[in-house]
């Protein structure tokens, strides 16, 4: 579980290691997934019994309010995963980027390595277990009705509908499975024995790394992009959205709606008023989310005291 691995936006085309953080997403969800029983119900779209047809989600602000490694750090202080000394570095970092608007890399790689650091030595089947504790604790009550629904529709029209997304590929998969899903595609860490090294295989599931993941399951399950859907709220999954012949934006930030605008792309928002400019922290911020979590979590703790 890479859960704390730095989410880097890459602001480029893909790279070998975006490649191969696609590749070994794909390879992951695909070992995960089972078939779901599904009925039929949408006569126009999705299009019903279309097995060369699929649906990808993002999940951060798409399929969840917030961020997942926001709730999953929430979660990590509470059983004192770290301690308060570490928040203070990774809200720094967070800080950063909020104000600069760019990442610094000196601090990029220092983040990182400290958040994989985290994790190393614990085993695969601790975290996912504590990673479907989180989930009752902080996630649930969370998940967006309206693409809950939209996903839906594609897996009562017969189709596979995948999470895709930069959080750990272990907290993804507990939140497919909850929502009945067919499975997902998220960062992997790199586990020897069942136990964390500490180590990326290639690099987070972000930007062009997602887009190389759907293209990697797509072929795998003999897919057609064209006939396929891709949902998300954020224009750093563009890649991913050019991919499809269906690409929606949900609840998207501004320069996504422009773009899904200028493209005629569907559009989706579940938010209203004051709430849709506020929502959600951007996948973007990595371990800073994950320092917004336990910041929040630490300050409601005190004032509650």
């Amino acid at each position: 579980m890479a859960a704390l691995g730095w989410l880097t936006p890459r602001r480029r085309s893909a790279t070998a290691r975006s490649v191969l953080a696609g590749e070994a997403s794909a390879e992951a969800a695909r070992k995960s997934s089972q078939d779901l029983p599904v009925s039929a119900k949408d006569p126009d779209f999705p299009v019903h019994g279309d097995d060369r047809a699929a649906a990808f989600f993002d999940l951060d602000n798409t399929v969840m309010q917030g961020a997942a490694l926001f709730h999953f750090g929430r979660g990590l202080y509470k059983r004192k995963f770290f301690e308060t000394r570490d928040l203070a570095r990774f809200a720094w970092q967070q800080t950063w980027f909020r104000l600069a608007g760019f990442e610094d890399p000196e601090h990029m790689q220092d983040a990182r390595d400290a958040a994989l650091s985290i994790v190393k030595g614990h085993r695969v089947s601790e975290l996912k277990s504590i990673g479907e504790e989180i989930y009752d604790e902080y996630m649930a009550e969370r998940i967006w009705p309206g693409t809950r629904a939209l996903a839906q529709a594609h897996l009562d029209a017969g189709q596979k509908v995948w999470l895709v997304t930069a959080a750990p590929v272990e907290i993804a998969q507990v939140i497919s499975r909850r929502l009945g899903l067919t499975g997902a595609l998220g960062t992997v860490a790199e586990s020897i024995g069942g136990v964390y090294t500490g180590k990326l295989v290639g690099e987070p599931l972000h930007g062009p790394a997602k887009a190389e993941a759907v293209r990697a399951l797509a072929a795998a399950e003999g897919l057609d992009l064209t006939r396929c859907a891709a949902y998300s709220d954020s224009h750093n999954d563009i890649p991913m959205l050019s991919l499809v012949g269906h690409p929606y934006a949900i609840n998207p930030d501004s320069k996504l709606r422009r773009h899904a605008r200028d493209l005629d792309w569907r559009l989706r928002d579940y938010r209203t008023g004051r709430k849709a400019a506020k929502v959600g922290i951007p996948a973007a911020a990595g371990v800073g989310a994950v320092a917004g979590g336990t910041a929040a979590a630490i300050a409601l703790h005190r004032r509650r005291r």
